[in-house]
């Protein structure tokens, strides 16, 4: 049984008026003196436990009677780390053993509620993609210690290459990992996709970041495509889409406007891809008013949906 475990058995135990001393932790658990005494040491030096001894008693008491251990009796602190661990999971962070580590000692040092509250809490994201341990430990082993990082790489069209780079930042959006770096074979910032970096080395360290990315390179523009918007992007939705997005949050710059269809939603975007399967997503209840050519590429990409289901059904 661990210290904690130890120390939350006799902090009951004082809680209770039972007068504990060194020779109930010695016999409860099977302790030397010594570690015994650095048990009941370590309350009172540490935890700021207010204990006093009676000698009548020959046992501890409390001289404060709402002491309280960490995390102790405390439903919002015990929710925010099973939510943090039940996110991690969701992340693709979960098999990590630095992850799994500590879940064991989370749950030895909150107690039972703990595991109790992990069991009724549950986050749930999509497409959610696993991760290499190892090279996640040496991606953030290069971002820690501010070291040059070379990696082997695959594209999305399943091209390989090497690349030698300048950490920045990790960032994790919905249920994907990216890394932020400066790119040395293409001399400039660059997000790669994690799940598609096959190998990592870490690199000389870095005497300061040499060509460090500002917030906005991220944040400009709406989803995972960083960069300048190049447009503003004009969203029609109406019935229920229109009552689900009114409540949502896509970008610190958006704007929404009440309109007679539902809400016109105005976002900067640097990328089409993203804001299309946005676009998709709400089927007829989404039209694009703005630009022209966002217009047009979705109106492209809806005729080949219903050229592929035209060919499905010509079939029958």
């Amino acid at each position: 049984m661990s210290q904690l475990e130890r120390i939350y058995a006799f902090h009951q135990k004082l809680k209770n008026g039972r007068f504990p001393n060194a020779r109930t932790l010695m016999d409860e658990f099977e302790l030397s003196r010594a570690t015994a005494h650095r048990d009941i040491s370590y309350m009172r030096d540490r935890l700021l436990a207010p204990m006093a001894f009676d000698s009548s008693r020959k046992g501890f008491y409390y001289t404060e009677d709402d002491f309280s251990l960490p995390f102790e009796d405390s439903p919002k602190l015990l929710f925010l780390m099973a939510l943090l661990n039940k996110m991690a999971d969701e992340a693709g962070l979960g098999g990590l053993p630095e992850m799994q580590k500590l879940e064991k000692r989370l749950s030895e040092l909150i107690a039972p509620g703990y595991d109790r509250l992990m069991d009724n809490v549950l986050c749930r994201w999509i497409e959610v993609e696993t991760l290499n341990p190892a090279v996640f430990e040496t991606i953030v082993e290069a971002v820690v210690k501010d070291c040059f990082l070379d990696i082997s790489y695959s594209s999305i069209e399943g091209q390989k290459s090497g690349r030698s780079l300048e950490p920045q930042r990790l960032i994790n959006y919905q249920g994907r990992w990216y890394l932020l770096a400066f790119c040395l074979l293409r001399k400039e910032h660059r997000l790669f996709h994690m799940a598609r970096i096959d190998s990592a080395a870490i690199g000389r360290r870095q005497s300061g970041k040499a060509h460090p990315a500002e917030n906005s390179f991220i944040d400009e523009s709406f989803g995972i495509f960083p960069g300048k918007p190049a447009y503003t992007a004009k969203i029609q939705f109406s019935g229920t889409a229109a009552e689900l997005i009114r409540r949502q949050f896509w970008h610190e710059k958006q704007s929404i406007e009440e309109t007679k269809e539902g809400i016109c939603l105005s976002l900067p975007v640097n990328d089409d891809r993203e804001i299309i399967m946005k676009i998709l997503q709400y089927g007829s209840k989404a039209k694009v008013l703005q630009p022209q050519s966002l217009r047009e590429r979705v109106a492209k990409e809806i005729t080949k949906m219903a050229e592929c289901y035209a060919v499905s059904l010509s079939d029958r």
